[in-house]
């Protein structure tokens, strides 16, 4: 066979093998196409099953505002503290509370605000004698003892076999942790503190008003 023969088939089979490679191709996209729907099918499936497992909440608030009382202040507020407090609820705890026992660790941070309230200084609580000036304060009172809601988290939770854990437990949980980040600013002395920076703000303002000498009773 001729030199020139050999290179027409040669170039015949390069030629055979690239329209086989392009009809294996064609193929394979046309069965891609065909189960695309399919996949897309599928996709959108598991993604309706996956919001109804896992729902986003939706939150509505009603538009309807209702005032029930208005009331004037004349708070001094003189001292904020913010505490950190660990608390630990637990329900059916025993023999049995790996399959009934429900218990959460919950991290709660809040702040608590104390002063006095100038609404309670009457006309009498102050005298002037000999140009000193004497003030009868009220006692000092804790106006505000709130949880951190952004700050405040479950830390962990351990429900049994047969429980989802309890709806009102880290609503209790949170209950408790007011109480305890007010009771453990009132044994570090917030009271104290407030009293002690109310005289010292009044004790200026009077100087300035004109009073030489302030003497708290």
């Amino acid at each position: 066979m001729k030199k020139w023969q050999w290179i027409i088939q040669i170039i015949i089979l390069v030629i055979l093998i690239g329209i086989g490679v392009f009809l294996v191709n064609s193929v394979q996209n046309s069965i891609s196409d065909q189960f695309l729907p399919m996949r897309e099918i599928t996709n959108n499936l598991s993604t309706q099953i996956a919001e109804v497992l896992h729902p986003t909440p939706t939150i509505i608030p009603d538009p309807v505002t209702i005032i029930h009382e208005v009331q004037s202040l004349a708070r001094l507020e003189t001292i904020k503290l913010t505490l950190e407090k660990i608390i630990t609820a637990e329900t059916r705890q025993g023999a049995f509370d790996w399959l009934i026992g429900d218990r959460l660790i919950f991290i709660a941070r809040g702040e608590v605000i104390a002063g006095i309230d100038l609404n309670k200084l009457k006309p009498e609580d102050l005298n002037v004698v000999g140009g000193v000036l004497y003030v009868n304060l009220p006692e000092s009172e804790i106006f505000v003892a709130a949880l951190d809601n952004e700050l405040s988290y479950v830390y962990d939770r351990d429900t049994g076999l047969f429980v989802h854990g309890e709806v009102d437990l880290e609503t209790e949980a949170r209950r408790v942790a007011e109480r305890e980040i007010e009771k453990g600013a009132l044994e570090d002395g917030i009271l104290e503190l407030a009293a002690q920076n109310a005289e010292s703000f009044l004790d200026r303002l009077f100087r300035d008003l004109g009073y030489p000498e302030v003497i708290f009773e």
